[in-house]
């Protein structure tokens, strides 16, 4: 650990230097607020500026580099890194401590988690090993989970497969869920299990090795998810639509109904106003729907 002055500015031994990687303002003063209040020194954030490594900007990321630029503090340098090697070149000039992920979108290779004092954490909202992967909300969503919840693990050269610092569950997902919604929910875990995080790794704990068994895997959604299939379970439908409207995307799960293509905003497993399709199963309401164009393979 650095011998450098701490937050409230008296000397402190136990201090680390921090470099926070993450996806949003709100995220990283979050983050920040987390090591402050426990002692260490948040001396930069990285944030990945496109999904994949030397790749133009994506529009999402532009939009959020605004915030994060205007809440950026004073004394926090800000890392737009082109890839893993110019995020390891800009981690070893700020000298860290530990490296703290959530939602970063780049694999790092071991040459980049290892070059801080401490190695580098990653924050995953799930409890692992439950839902591995890069979309374990959409998964949870998915798959009809009531809640949600946290993990704060080592990172190893594994996707997410590292020893366990600390775990934090009991987050509700709720049934209209909403990204932002969802967020923050989960926000009091992330700050709660990090704290204990911080402690551990102060205290030289690894962790502790996660369970042999994987559970359900959490990739990235299947092209095919955005169509729905009317021969499919109401409530695996339901949850599609769900998937969608957490995403908070334009492109709402497409389906024919009649002799019409739409979008399905929103549905219902209890009668609503609305019209009735038959499932595989039962009945949906479709509550709330958009036109859509058919899609290329439409046999019509």
């Amino acid at each position: 650990m650095s011998s450098e002055v701490g937050i409230e500015g008296a000397l402190d031994s136990t201090a680390m230097r921090v470099v926070l990687a993450s996806m949003g303002a709100e995220e990283f003063g979050l983050l920040h607020r987390a090591c402050a209040a426990a002692g260490h020194q948040p001396v930069a954030y990285a944030y990945s500026r496109s999904m994949r490594p030397r790749q133009p900007a994506d529009a999402y990321a532009v939009s959020k580099l605004t915030g994060v630029i205007e809440a950026l503090p004073t004394d926090v340098d800000l890392l737009l890194p082109a890839d893993q090697a110019g995020l390891a070149d800009s981690l070893a000039g700020h000298r860290p401590d530990l490296l703290v992920l959530y939602g970063f979108n780049w694999i790092l290779p071991r040459e980049v988690y290892q070059l801080p004092t401490f190695g580098t954490v990653n924050i995953h909202p799930s409890l692992l090993p439950r839902y591995r992967g890069p979309a374990p909300v959409h998964w949870a969503i998915r798959n009809g989970d009531p809640e949600t919840g946290v993990t704060v693990h080592r990172v190893d050269d594994g996707v997410d497969t590292g020893p366990i610092l600390a775990q934090r569950g009991g987050v509700p997902l709720g049934e209209d869920v909403h990204r932002e919604q969802v967020h923050a929910r989960l926000a009091p875990a992330v700050a709660d299990a990090l704290t204990t995080a911080l402690a551990r790794i102060a205290a030289g704990e690894p962790g502790e090795p996660q369970p042999a068994v994987t559970g359900p895997r959490a990739g990235f959604l299947e092209p095919e998810f955005s169509q729905v299939d009317w021969s499919h379970p109401a409530r695996q439908i339901h949850n599609q639509v769900r998937v969608f409207r957490y995403i908070g995307s334009d492109t709402a799960p497409m389906a024919r109904v009649g002799d019409k293509w739409v979008r399905l905003v929103r549905t219902s497993l209890t009668p609503a106003d609305g019209l009735r399709v038959e499932c595989g199963d039962g009945p949906i309401w479709i509550v709330e729907s958009a036109p859509a164009e058919p899609p290329a393979t439409d046999p019509r």
